[in-house]
């Protein structure tokens, strides 16, 4: 099938370069369509957490409580000498502030200056010196980002150093560093793939090749990720997942294309008939290789609501355009070009496939596999270890680089003023079937209310039952159970930013980090108490309820993604290994901290989507280097006749070529640990890690010692599947055996060896 498919691309050169073209226009359209591309991604709608946030914006905005954060941006004011008390300071404030103060786009704007001096004071930091001012407008998205832009540029005084933070700026941060972190990469990566390709090859040539077809897979990568966006949200961290995975694929993939028409040439083969053994071999094999990819990163399609399915989808999109580039454009422009690809060779490298090197590595590894497989193991799982000590978190502002304005504000922020260190947990009762505030649902209300503020670690709560210690239950089921609107002004306000049509606000505030231990104690002590009657539910909000909710989905959902994996491409122990030690090292650098200061980034806990999504990229690639590894091995078997001679010299065949390749890959994703937001720098080195032990521990020690040691079973199949693999005609790679298969065993190692020693 594959061999005849080769003929046809041969045969048709010029009209599947046509195809190519147009596959290109559309990618190219694409492009121009654009998209709009989220920072992060929406919650599934069926967490705790995310039930509760809409809630209250659709039931208490209305009633001006609290509102969604992606409208709202602070002003941090500083002066080393002047305290905030000052009319001086006022003054400055007061004239920076005067530009925009009418501005119909400002829905409120709230400083030390225009609350009481109770509420003063948490605008005021701890040292005097520092002014916090609060600014909520209308719109959220693009139009916040671009009234905050408008803003900030006519927010200035000679007097005090001003600072922008708050959701838009963080947000828009976010969006900003992730373009300038994949221009870093691309920059970075595109010159060192290039001198790589060239060392490989030894030709400009044949290293122009795989550079092309990297380019035009990555175009058409993006242009098909901004066409879903049509269809879906889509994080904008998919780009960088595009990028990332399609121009080590698709340059890998293009390199052993390139490599095997070579081959084939140097043989005397003519380029039909290289360009058929080409697919029929190669092609066959970077065919298996992107499905394995693409049910790899078909895993983050399990965690639809997240950000991480969008990744999943995009980086399915850019491999499936990689390999049509592999088997159509690539091998017609090299039908055209036949023994041109050899053109423009460096004489100061000597191209090679055979001997050296791997020729030495795999007799020696035939000799003693055991001795080579117990300690090569042992190391994996000892680099596995720190993985034990695993903390999930989600990722905040840590994430961004310290240098970045939005940053340096926000800890200021949590640093400097009171309170804005504590973490809050909007408790929501919410009654579907009518008002909350009957004397029976009070009387609910304020036992709750009692109860969250008894917890351990809650430093207080705030809600309508928290106006004056001194009133009781009576006192409050006699003020809220009739007319509110007679109340006094101090209560009057509390309910109207605290109870909605259906719903009732309790907040709890605790000085713990919000993704500390004790911070989910509070949260489970919430939820596990008694909740309350008459037909109310509980629901529980804030940062740590979202950090405990995302990181419980991603937990049931991982058997079955992981399952499904397993099922369809048979995990295989040497996979397990090398994930685990990848795992091990990012535990090891960026939640212990380790090289911090060198890599530029503030120790924390591992956002829960790191380990899914670099499982999912590292499962696909790893199968990526072993299918083109065994695939050679098993085409040496067929020629051979012995799975000890085969399995050398496929070694030794595809040695040179897989660290060729996994050294280009190493390089993709090392340019992304340059990365500034965290979570991409993460990914990058991880998968940086994960490639360079699975393209020389596992790959040359491993996969040879234990496939040594299995003999002829490695090539066992039951017979349907035998069946099918030859009835669709996929087990004919065109190389006649040398030895039959039927042979002695003695006489197939007597006749094997002397071919393994002349290759």
């Amino acid at each position: 099938m594959f061999a005849a498919w080769g003929r046809f691309v041969y045969r048709y050169r010029w009209a599947t370069l046509v195809g190519s073209g147009v596959l290109l226009a559309f990618s190219i359209a694409g492009l121009a369509m654009g998209g709009t591309l989220q920072s992060g991604g929406p919650l599934t709608s069926n967490l705790e957490s995310a039930q509760a946030s809409r809630l209250l914006n659709s039931d208490l905005s209305s009633g001006g409580g609290p509102t969604t954060p992606m409208s709202t941006f602070d002003f941090i004011y500083k002066s080393n000498t002047l305290m905030v008390g000052d009319p001086a300071y006022k003054d400055a404030v007061t004239a920076s502030l005067q530009p925009i103060h009418l501005d119909p786009r400002i829905n409120s704007l709230i400083s030390p200056y225009v609350v009481p001096p109770s509420s003063a004071q948490s605008l005021t930091s701890k040292d005097g010196h520092e002014a916090l001012v609060l600014v909520q407008v209308l719109g959220t998205g693009q139009q916040a980002l671009n009234t905050y832009t408008d803003l900030r540029s006519k927010v200035h005084s000679s007097t005090l150093t001003i600072t922008g933070t708050g959701f838009v700026p963080v947000n828009h941060a976010f969006n900003t560093t992730l373009e300038t972190d994949l221009q870093r990469a691309e920059l970075v990566t595109l010159p060192v793939t290039l001198v790589l390709l060239v060392l490989i090859f030894a030709g400009l040539v044949a290293a122009g090749l795989p550079m092309g077809v990297g380019v035009l897979t990555i175009l058409g990568g993006i242009g098909g990720t901004f066409f879903l966006n049509r269809f879906t949200d889509v994080s904008q961290y998919a780009l960088n997942i595009v990028t990332l995975i399609g121009l080590g694929v698709s340059i890998d993939y293009s390199l052993f294309i390139v490599n095997r028409f070579r081959d084939e040439l140097a043989k005397g083969s003519s380029r039909e008939e290289a360009i058929a053994t080409t697919i029929a071999t190669a092609g066959r094999a970077i065919t298996f290789s992107g499905l394995t990819v693409a049910v790899g990163l078909s895993t983050m399609l399990f965690y639809q609501g997240t950000f991480m399915a969008s990744m999943g989808a995009a980086g399915a999109i850019v491999v499936a355009v990689a390999l049509v580039y592999g088997l159509t454009f690539l091998p017609a422009l090299l039908a055209i070009i036949g023994p041109g690809v050899n053109r423009l060779r460096l004489p100061i490298f000597r191209y090679r496939s055979t001997g050296g090197f791997w020729h030495g590595l795999a007799t020696w590894v035939m000799k003693r596999p055991v001795v080579v497989l117990v300690p090569t193991v042992l190391l994996l799982v000892i680099a596995a270890i720190p993985f034990l000590s695993l903390r999930l978190a989600n990722g905040n502002v840590d994430m961004l680089p310290s240098h970045i304005e939005a940053r340096q504000g926000y800890d200021r922020l949590v640093a400097d003023f009171p309170g804005r260190d504590q973490t809050t947990f909007n408790v929501v009762v919410n009654y579907p079937d009518g008002a909350p505030l009957t004397a029976a649902r009070i009387a609910d209300q304020y036992a709750l209310d009692r109860r969250i503020a008894a917890i351990p670690g809650v430093l207080h709560t705030s809600s309508i039952y928290d106006l004056d210690p001194n009133l009781t239950l009576a006192d409050y089921q006699a003020m809220y159970a009739g007319d509110t609107s007679q109340l006094p002004p101090p209560a009057r306000q509390m309910v109207a930013g605290m109870v909605g049509k259906h719903v009732v606000l309790i907040q709890a505030q605790s000085s713990y980090d919000p993704s500390s231990d004790g911070a989910r104690n509070i949260l489970k002590a919430i939820r596990d108490g008694q909740g309350v009657g008459g037909g109310g539910q509980v629901l529980v909000g804030g940062e740590t309820a979202v950090d405990v909710d995302v990181i419980k989905f991603i937990y049931d959902r991982t058997p079955l993604a992981v399952g499904t994996v397993v099922l369809v491409t048979y995990l295989l122990l040497f996979l397990l290994t090398s994930i685990g030690a990848s795992f091990g090292a990012l535990v090891f650098i960026f939640q212990q901290g380790h090289f911090s200061n060198l890599l530029g980034f503030t120790p924390q806990s591992l956002d829960p989507s790191i380990p899914v999504i670099l499982f999912s990229i590292v499962f696909g690639l790893s199968m990526d280097y072993e299918v083109l590894l065994v695939s050679r091995m098993h085409e040496e078997y067929i020629r051979l006749g012995d799975n000890t001679a085969a399995v050398a010299s496929g070694l030794e065949r595809t040695g040179r070529l897989i660290t060729g390749a996994a050294a280009i890959m190493f390089a993709v994703f090392m340019a992304f640990g340059l990365a500034e937001v965290v979570i991409i720098k993460a990914i990058g080195i991880g998968l940086a890690i994960a490639v360079a032990i699975d393209a020389t521990i596992v790959r040359s020690l491993v996969v040879p010692a234990v496939m040594r040691l299995l003999g002829d079973v490695n090539w066992w199949a039951p017979k349907p599947l035998r069946w099918f693999y030859e009835r669709i005609g996929i087990g004919d790679l065109g190389v006649e055996p040398e030895i039959a298969l039927d042979a002695p065993a003695d006489a197939r190692v007597v006749q094997a060896e002397p071919v393994l020693v002349k290759s």
